[in-house]
């Protein structure tokens, strides 16, 4: 889905994750909510639904359920994940994004069937946020020889098609799997001279300069003290811009996305964090940039806030 010029200028998005709810209720939506579909479920409906996910609920249905954070404590749950492997959140994401969170992804963002509804939207989602990226990359020139770093790159989605329009990629993510499943779907679609520099490092790690630095859908991994260090430094290793995505906190979302830490589930995903656009644009100011082209990226379950910046 390309972007419209008016939603390259819009202000306001979201990046969610939402559960399968196998006896969920729809109801309308108002456009205030900016979801296609909002669904109740029971208590036993969401015994699965993990810390990553944001639950979507309905009128009462919120108000019912967001009385229950104060039930529970999911600060502790955090602290105590982040205990079993050894560190704070890098760690975590790590270890996650090795072992089952790898395997989840690898499904939504591959091409099996073996993937429910809302994995399909969210997988829908997501390549639109390539494309759109893609659309802002190309749309005033050729990537013919300009160096690209694309940081938390996954199983390879956007790494792949920058270097068929002949971008020099340098692509890295904090998972080992990740990068070793991007190396080899790269090593089938693209000839060897065009293969993209892989490696296993997190963001904060990475060195170099490049004509653009890319970052998709990772910030959501990090606290917003960690987010703004993680978005400095990235900056610093752009020459012309930084084009980011990010899940936007706002109070209707930071209410579902505490709804949804109530039900922790069995799969220790990581934490979610979400980051108001004011937070990030803030962050990008005070090393000396400036939000140049916004959009905004939907699907049914999935919002995602695109943004492109550059040095003021």
């Amino acid at each position: 889905m390309p972007f419209a010029p008016s939603l390259l200028s819009s202000s306001s998005s979201v990046s969610q994750f939402l559960p399968r709810f196998p006896n969920a209720t729809r109801f309308n939506v108002t456009p205030r909510s900016r979801a296609a579909t909002v669904v109740a479920a029971s208590v036993t409906d969401l015994a699965g639904v993990d810390s990553t996910t944001i639950a979507v609920l309905g009128g009462g249905s919120v108000a019912a359920l967001a009385a229950m954070v104060s039930l529970t404590d999911p600060e502790r749950r955090r602290k105590l994940q982040a205990e079993e492997v050894g560190g704070g959140d890098k760690e975590v994401v790590r270890e996650y994004f090795n072992s089952t969170g790898f395997e989840r992804w690898r499904k939504i963002y591959g091409e099996t069937d073996e993937v429910n509804r809302v994995q399909k939207d969210i997988r829908l989602g997501h390549a639109k946020t390539v494309e759109n990226t893609m659309l802002m990359l190309t749309e005033d020139r050729s990537l013919a020889g300009v160096t690209v770093c694309d940081a938390g790159c996954g199983t390879g989605l956007l790494s792949i098609p920058l270097a068929k329009e002949g971008a020099i990629v340098s692509a890295s993510d904090i998972s080992a799997a990740m990068v070793a499943e991007a190396e080899m779907k790269a090593k089938a679609q693209l000839p060897s001279e065009n293969l993209p520099k892989f490696e296993v490092n997190d963001l904060e790690s990475l060195t170099g300069k490049y004509d653009t630095v890319v970052c998709l859908d990772v910030l959501i991994h990090y606290p917003q003290n960690k987010a703004d260090g993680m978005i400095a430094h990235l900056a610093s290793l752009a020459e012309k811009r930084v084009i980011l995505s990010f899940a936007p906190k706002t109070f209707y979302y930071d209410i579902l996305k505490r709804i949804g830490e109530l039900f922790p589930g069995p799969s220790k995903a990581t934490r979610a964090y979400l980051h108001s656009e004011a937070d990030v644009e803030r962050a990008l100011g005070k090393v000396g940039w400036k939000i140049s082209k916004r959009g905004l990226t939907t699907t049914q379950f999935y919002f995602s806030r695109l943004i492109e910046a550059v040095p003021m």
